[in-house]
């Protein structure tokens, strides 16, 4: 056991810093997009499954649809789009998410979430239809690696008891009233945080019978998190930026 304790002590903490310079990771990362090469030839949007390009007098790449799949990046012949290295950043509103993107200031909303809340919040995941990859994602901020605890913040088994509603899926028909009575359990001032692709806009799936076109179509989203999924970094940057707007009662 001495000996046990003497390695796991030798090993330091497996916690990583915040904020922090992003550990690359090109194979899940939405693409770059570099306006100097693009000709406006449009094969990327024919390409994109999801809709999530627009080229007519200009490029316009909606990340809350974007699932990560690479075909634009294979079919661009100016090579104006590249694989990106890091997540992209959450966003207030779905405009904040058409490229191209602005600072998404990950410190200034750090220091927001302390100010605001100290180190105290309670948040509430609500699966409204997922294919269970965000909620892994989500599953891990509470590993020793990212550990969301450090920040104060806490997942709860119920609404009564939470500031923030974590939704993931694309809202399914059968799920909308249950997402409405959950956001209505909620005390003021409360917050909604649209976790991945299909709750920010329903990609990569088509609204009709049984889906929806994200939890905007149902509750009122403070904060859209991009990503087909979205890595953990990107999560709890998403809660912080919501945490920044609780200055007051909401509606």
């Amino acid at each position: 056991m001495p000996s046990l304790l003497w390695r796991r002590f030798g090993r330091g903490s497996a916690t990583s810093s915040w904020p922090a310079v992003v550990s690359p990771r090109p194979d899940g990362a939405q693409p770059v997009f570099d306006a100097t090469r693009c000709d406006l030839n449009g094969a990327c949007a024919t390409a994109c499954p999801v809709g999530a390009i627009r080229v007519d007098a200009a490029f316009a790449l909606d990340r809350a649809r974007c699932i990560s799949c690479r075909r634009c990046i294979e079919v661009c012949p100016t090579h104006a789009l590249a694989p990106g290295l890091t997540f992209a950043e959450p966003a207030r509103t779905r405009a904040e998410l058409v490229v191209p993107a602005g600072d998404g200031g990950m410190r200034a909303a750090a220091g927001r979430a302390r100010r605001v809340l100290g180190r105290s919040l309670h948040v509430r995941h609500l699966d409204a239809g997922s294919c269970n990859g965000c909620d892994w994602e989500i599953n891990a901020t509470t590993n020793a690696v990212h550990d969301i605890q450090r920040f104060g913040i806490d997942l709860v088994a119920s609404p009564r008891h939470a500031d923030v509603l974590l939704v993931t899926g694309t809202m399914t028909r059968n799920l909308e009233i249950a997402a409405r009575r959950t956001y209505d359990a909620m005390s003021d001032p409360r917050l909604v945080v649209a976790v991945g692709a299909c709750a920010a806009s329903g990609s990569p799936y088509p609204e009709g019978y049984a889906s929806g076109r994200g939890a905007a179509s149902i509750l009122p989203v403070d904060v859209f998190v991009p990503g087909c999924p979205p890595r953990p970094e990107a999560i709890i940057q998403g809660l912080l930026l919501a945490v920044g707007r609780l200055t007051g009662p909401r509606r």
